[in-house]
């Protein structure tokens, strides 16, 4: 598993949302969402459960202050990735709420937690390709250091961010 940690990815999902991961280290990421249906959102330190299942095959799993869980199954070697998305209604009906830097705003995601319906779940069972995978290290906090911006992933495949 040591060759999966510090492992800096852009992924495409094939409904065209494009996400950013680091794998930290073995119990935390820092990630990026640059479009979709909570483009521009961004967290840093988010705890979470890393196995690898095979050879070559990880599976990230966590659960947000949102009460979003993600499970996502990265196959590095052959550039795919398959994860799941469990939305909570609240954050289906309000994305906006949570395009942010999440780790200033934890109480308002608590608290948007319990002000509206959670059930039904929206499911985002995905597909990805990824399109950029670098090894960065354990614990660069410079890889998800900013807002993510119009242009940032193909600024980050041209060497130009770390």
């Amino acid at each position: 598993m040591q060759e999966f940690i510090g492992s800096h990815m852009i992924y495409t999902y094939e409904n065209g949302w494009e996400y950013e991961m680091y794998i930290k280290n073995e119990d935390t990421i820092d990630y990026r969402i640059h479009s979709g249906m909570v483009g521009g959102r961004w967290v840093k330190d988010q705890k979470v459960d890393l196995v690898k299942l095979t050879e070559g095959v990880y599976k990230v799993s966590w659960t947000e202050p949102t009460g979003t869980d993600v499970s996502l199954n990265f196959m590095p070697n052959d550039k795919r990735m398959h994860g799941i998305i469990f939305f909570p209604k609240w954050v289906h009906e309000h994305p906006e709420i949570t395009v942010c830097y999440q780790n200033d705003h934890i109480d308002l995601m608590h608290e948007s937690r319990e002000k509206y319906e959670t059930y039904p779940k929206h499911v985002v069972p995905e597909f990805a390709d990824i399109t950029y995978h670098h090894q960065a290290g354990v614990n660069n906090d410079k890889i998800v250091a900013e807002a993510p911006y119009p242009g940032m992933t193909n600024d980050i495949r041209a060497g130009k961010l770390q």
